[in-house]
């Protein structure tokens, strides 16, 4: 035997919210926004980390900063990647006016925990078009030791 279900003429009106998710989707792009509506959106630092038998290698992509302005921590198993920018000095020229801006003065901080403590003194690390390249050795003698449960 079937199920039966009973028919509601008005099921897909119920759905209609006028101030939800209907309306975004309705003005998304009608109205022009000089900045982003979530500022922290680009500040974040996507990074990504990989090891082999010796060394944990991190490529995190930092575009906009100078070498000098990036500063990279390493405590045990703790690594900690900041970076600062600053406003240039702005100059107009015969009436310039600033019509749109999104270049920012700001922090971007990233701090992670690797599975096993790197060796601070060895650590490498290397700035070039916009990605920071860390090679991070492994601590000698740091290996977890397993212990059988009885």
């Amino acid at each position: 035997m079937t199920d039966l279900a009973r028919y509601n003429p008005f099921r897909g009106l119920t759905r209609f919210n006028p101030f939800g998710r209907d309306m975004d989707d309705l003005l998304t792009g009608f109205f022009p926004t000089p900045m982003s509506l979530n500022p922290m959106a680009d500040l974040h630092m996507p990074i990504d980390i990989t090891e082999d038998d010796k060394v944990y290698k991190v490529r995190a992509e930092m575009p906009g900063f100078n070498k000098e302005d990036i500063s990279v921590s390493v405590n045990g198993d703790q690594v900690t990647i900041s970076a600062e920018t600053k406003k240039e000095k702005e100059e107009k020229k015969n009436g310039e006016k600033i019509v749109h801006r999104e270049c920012y003065c700001g922090r971007q901080f990233r701090s992670f925990t690797l599975p096993q403590a790197a060796d601070e003194t060895n650590t490498k690390a290397r700035y070039e078009d916009g990605v920071l390249n860390l090679e991070l050795p492994k601590k000698a003698g740091d290996n977890q030791k397993k212990i059988t449960v009885n």
